[in-house]
C-alpha cells in the first residue's frame, strides 16, 4: 500500500478487536498534473493546428481541437470513476465489506468472522484474485488494487482474522 493513501488506508489498527481498510483507485496523476498535461498539450496541438492551418489545411485545427477534447473527457471520467471506494471493516460480531460506486451508491455485504476465509486465486492470465468465502457464499475483494497489494492486504486481513479467532481474544 503506498503512503499517499490511494490503495489502503488504516490496515490495521494497533486494536486487536477491530480492522479496518478503506480501498480505493489508485490515481497517480494529481490535479496540478492533470492541469499541466492539458495546457501542454493543448498548447502543442494550438500552435500545430495553426501551422496547418497557415498552410491552408483548416480543417485540421478542429481535429486537433477534438483530439485535446477527447483527452479531457477521458481524464474527466477516468478521475469521476476514481471516487469509488470499499471498505472492509472486522469486528467480533460481523466482517462487513460496503462498496460506493462513483455515483455515491452503496451496497453492503455482512460475514460471520468465524466463519469466513480470506481465499487467494491465481488466474490464468497471472492476476491475483482476493475472495471472501462463507457458507457457499463467495465476495471478489480488493480488486482495484494491484496483484502486490492484493496479497499483502489478504495477509492483513488473514491476520487479523485470526486475532479474532485465537483463544487470548
Amino acid at each position: 500500500m503506498d503512503e499517499n493513501g490511494s490503495a489502503a488506508q488504516g490496515v490495521a489498527q494497533g486494536d486487536p478487536e477491530y480492522f479496518s481498510a478503506i480501498l480505493r483507485p489508485n490515481r497517480s496523476l494529481g490535479p496540478n498534473g492533470f492541469l499541466v498535461l492539458m495546457i501542454f498539450f493543448g498548447g502543442v496541438s494550438f500552435i500545430t493546428g495553426i501551422a496547418f492551418l497557415m498552410m491552408g489545411a483548416w480543417p485540421v485545427l478542429g481535429f486537433f481541437g477534438l483530439d485535446v477534447l477527447l483527452l479531457y473527457i477521458a481524464f474527466r471520467l477516468n478521475y469521476r470513476d476514481g471516487r469509488a471506494f470499499e471498505t472492509i471493516d472486522v469486528r467480533p460480531d460481523a466482517l462487513t465489506v460496503q462498496r460506493v460506486t462513483a455515483r455515491g451508491r452503496a451496497r453492503s455485504y455482512d460475514f460471520n468472522p468465524y466463519w469466513v476465509r480470506v481465499v487467494t486465486d491465481t488466474e490464468p492470465s497471472g492476476r491475483v484474485a482476493v475472495r471472501l468465502v462463507s457458507h457457499g457464499r463467495s465476495l471478489a475483494i480488493a480488486s482495484m488494487l494491484s496483484d502486490e497489494e492484493r496479497l499483502e492486504f489478504a495477509d492483513a486481513l488473514r491476520d487479523a482474522l485470526e486475532r479474532l479467532k485465537s483463544p487470548g481474544f
